[in-house]
């Protein structure tokens, strides 16, 4: 069984039995929620979990969508489906001085969410996500906790200059010092690609960092990063991209299964190494190049998984342009840094779609079930997307970074709490640390310009 028709499938029975469970919530009197038992999983996702293994990741989760959704759901316009306009478009866009106040308290909740030997994220207070029993190989979170490392080292590079934040920087890069080998955690599990990409992007930066400039540590900042490359040439898939889980047999050293989105997400932390100079090989970068190109669909928006037929797939399939918002700024990203013909007029194209459409975004936010909302988008879409939207926006003149860059602003801010994180998704100790990382980026880029420095 392909892992389309096994989606389809068990994502019917998931969403019948979430229906049933909020009518018996309901029709009791009580929240239109899903029941939820002690540990805070519903019973619905319960008897199934081994479709929300197969969902759940660090940023984001896959669907190969070749295939139609409107083989199990009417097609659906915009006019047909009724939404409420996001709180936030209510709201006033913010000033330059509440951005700034808003990228200081997110810093100052990365210093103090740092575990004691460095790293970010992990398996405190995770025993409550429904992710805790399926989730349980430590291999799988080791990818988990490197990746969550190096994007908030990446965040406080970008971000802090006080003494606290370059000691908090140390601690992040001596953990990512530490772990530079990272496994691949199952045969069906390939999460430490999200491991190389961040951490090879951190040690990158880390190397033309003032702060390390003559650190002792340099050396060995820079092997660590070339090792990461190198494991990332090993993991590439068949088709030249990466994905983070394998579901066809029989399962290979290099996986089959890749997506757009990782695979954009990995060619451009390998552009960003070897702009540090980093040895990377130029085969692995074109590889991903061409993977991410088979992913373009004419429409402009990209496919979830790399396939040798692409298809946007049914009228409110994942492959749309509105369930391909967080995929499109990436992949163009992606392609235009390997020197691949993006306009700019593409790049505007792709923010306008962004926030023309961004309320499917919104919908999915904080959403604890893998693509339960219209065109499939899941929670942990959206901080992903938004960090690449920021990177382009570096790209583009000053009119046109005008003309986003508050908006961009107000969707990240809308999610800080009140401790200064942000988080899309619920997972594990994870979601914070990552979030906040996230949407630190993309409040500093939508700040500055491509000759603005980041440090």
């Amino acid at each position: 069984m392909t892992f389309t028709r096994f989606l389809r499938a068990e994502c019917n029975s998931v969403r019948a039995a979430t229906v049933r469970e909020r009518f018996r919530a309901t029709s009791a009197g009580g929240s239109s929620r899903p029941q939820t038992l002690p540990d805070g999983r519903g019973s619905a996702r319960r008897r199934h979990p081994l479709v929300f293994a197969c969902l759940c990741l660090l940023g984001v989760a896959g669907v190969q969508g070749s295939a139609s959704l409107a083989a199990t759901a009417p097609a659906e316009s915009d006019q047909d489906i009724k939404t409420d306009p996001p709180a936030s478009e209510t709201k006033p866009l913010p000033t330059p001085a509440q951005v700034q106040t808003a990228i200081a308290r997110g810093l100052e909740f990365l210093q103090k969410d740092q575990n004691p030997d460095g790293s970010w994220g992990g398996l405190k207070d995770g025993t409550n996500t429904f992710t805790g029993d399926v989730w349980g190989n430590p291999e799988t979170h080791v990818s988990w906790k490197v990746a969550t490392t190096g994007l908030c080292a990446l965040a406080v590079m970008e971000t802090g200059k006080s003494p606290e934040a370059l000691a908090s920087l140390d601690k992040g890069v001596q953990y990512l010092l530490d772990h530079p080998i990272i496994r691949r955690p199952s045969e069906w599990d390939t999460m430490n690609c999200w491991a190389n990409i961040y951490a090879i992007q951190a040690l990158a930066e880390a190397s033309v960092h003032p702060h390390f400039k003559d650190s002792p540590l340099l050396e060995k900042i820079r092997a660590v990063a070339a090792g990461h490359a190198e494991q990332m040439g090993k993991c590439q898939s068949i088709n030249g991209g990466w994905g983070y889980l394998e579901f066809d047999m029989p399962r290979t050293r290099r996986p089959q299964w890749s997506t757009s989105f990782t695979t954009a997400a990995g060619v451009i932390a390998l552009q960003d190494a070897k702009r540090c100079g980093i040895p990377v090989e130029d085969k692995v970068i074109a590889s991903g190049v061409r993977a991410v190109k088979q992913c373009k669909l004419p429409t402009g928006a990209f496919t979830y998984s790399v396939s040798a037929i692409p298809s946007p797939g049914g009228a409110t399939w994942i492959d749309q342009i509105k369930g391909s918002l967080s995929r499109i700024q990436v992949c163009n990203l992606a392609l235009f840094l390997s020197g691949e013909p993006v306009t700019q007029d593409t790049f505007r194209w792709g923010m306008d779609v962004f926030f023309e459409h961004h309320r499917w975004l919104d919908n999915a936010l904080h959403k604890p079930i893998p693509h339960e909302t219209y065109y499939l988008n899941s929670g942990y879409f959206y901080l992903f997307g938004h960090y690449y939207a920021a990177r382009v926006l570096e790209l583009l003149p000053e009119e046109d970074r005008a003309k986003y860059r508050a908006s961009l602003q107000r969707e990240v801010m809308k999610i800080q709490g009140t401790d200064g994180a942000m988080w899309d998704y619920p997972m594990h100790a994870y979601d914070k640390p990552y979030g906040a990382a996230f949407g630190l980026m993309t409040l500093q880029r939508s700040l500055q310009g491509p000759d603005t420095p980041k440090g």
